[in-house]
């Protein structure tokens, strides 16, 4: 269940209680849904209760009681509970069955993945600019609107304008620029020049598109191996939460050394890989962000992650196109898309069999996973106007 559907599911909540009696309120055209706060629980949290309380005339903790009793059971929220005056708190049915449902979604709407009608009835007329960064920002919003089902437009007659920090980024390439342009915050200032040309995992522009291309070659990897993808249950610890251990067979492949996962510019004097493609904002060159994996460590790699980063990205990335749209925010897109990109290069090496093992159902669910990943990818960049690279 995406962060939207729980928004539905409680406004659905709220109209039950009115309609029955239990509240006497307007129910709201929309709930804001969020990660628990410290001293929260669950998966999300809503502060519903709190502001439905003073025309109910109830306190806010007896509203959320009321709530609860819609909302328990209710497909896809496997817990609800109550925190502080009256915060609801929702457990997510998680397992093999939610993930399957999730990734079949996303690759049954593809790039489309994340688009909706909460907008819907809302207009917004962008007066016309010439300013470089602030026609590419207008342009985009004007994306981001339609794509949750509102009427907006760059117009002669417009009366609404974006205001950013101004920026000229030439002999860099339109769509270089362009995610310069949206990556800051509209009161920051872009990327450098030298910064976007270079090919390593600290230029976010890199690494999205690279993610992305990685998507596309372990697609065309299974394809020679004879499998193609399956949503399904994804055979690894690491996708429920809690767990931190990858099965021996994943973790190393046999006669291969620790530290090499068989892809490119993973092993020794491969000089035509990027450097450190693999790697995560922030690591060391040859650290491809496995504990474990330092050089001369012998020990066998564990990673925490595997599925369930990547799983929690594509969950919420409906509502991160959402709040972008509403507050006329492209760099939150941009940052989710370097979110999602870093799950992906963190969870790739578990896709393909390794060394002599055999492709299973397991592996066709990885894959689905990771070409889920590689739509939600497309998407954003083609909200940006972004050219999506099959090679890079």
């Amino acid at each position: 269940m995406t962060p939207a559907e729980l928004s539905r599911t409680v406004v659905r909540a709220v109209r039950s209680a009115v309609d029955e009696g239990v509240l006497r309120v307007v129910v709201p055209d929309d709930v804001k849904v969020e990660r628990p706060r410290p001293g929260g629980g669950g998966d999300y949290a809503s502060a519903v209760a709190l502001k439905l309380a003073a025309a109910s005339g109830l306190a806010p903790r007896a509203v959320a009681e009321a709530l609860r009793g819609y909302l328990a059971g209710a497909p896809g929220v496997a817990r609800v509970d109550i925190t502080g005056p009256g915060f609801l708190n929702f457990t997510l049915a998680e397992g093999p069955a939610a993930h399957d449902e999730l990734v079949r979604r996303v690759l049954a709407l593809g790039p489309r993945y994340g688009h909706g009608d909460s907008l819907a009835g809302q207009h917004t007329s962008f007066a016309p600019v010439d300013e470089p960064r602030a026609l590419a920002v207008t342009s985009v919003v004007v994306a981001l609107l339609r794509s949750q089902g509102a009427t907006a437009e760059i117009t002669p007659y417009g009366s609404e304008r974006i205001h950013v920090l101004p920026a000229h980024l030439p002999g860099v390439g339109p769509d270089a620029a362009r995610w310069a342009y949206l990556r800051a915050a509209a009161h920051d200032r872009p990327a450098p020049a030298a910064e976007l040309l270079a090919q390593r995992d600290s230029n976010p522009y890199f690494r999205v598109r690279y993610a992305y291309t990685r998507t596309r070659a372990l697609t065309r990897n299974a394809h020679d191996l004879g499998f193609t993808s399956a949503p399904g249950d994804l055979g690894l610890p690491g996708s429920a939460p809690g767990d931190t251990e990858l099965p021996e067979a994943i973790r190393r492949a046999p006669g291969r050394a620790p530290g090499d996962l068989g892809l490119p510019g993973s092993a020794p004097g491969n000089p035509g890989a990027p450097e450190a493609t693999h790697r995560a904002p922030g690591r060391a060159p040859g650290d491809l962000g496995l504990p474990e994996t330092a050089p001369g460590d012998t020990s066998t790699p564990r990673t925490p992650d595997t599925a369930a980063p990547l799983l929690t990205r594509l969950t919420d990335h409906p509502d991160v196109l959402l709040r972008a749209a509403r507050l006329a925010a492209p760099d939150r897109v941009a940052r989710q898309l370097e979110a999602v990109a870093d799950a992906l290069l963190d969870f790739q090496h578990c896709v393909l069999p390794l060394g002599d093992e055999k492709p299973l159902a397991a592996h066709r669910a990885r894959l689905a996973l990771a070409e889920a990943a590689g739509a939600v990818l497309a998407g954003g960049l083609s909200l940006f106007g972004i050219r999506v690279p099959e090679y890079l």
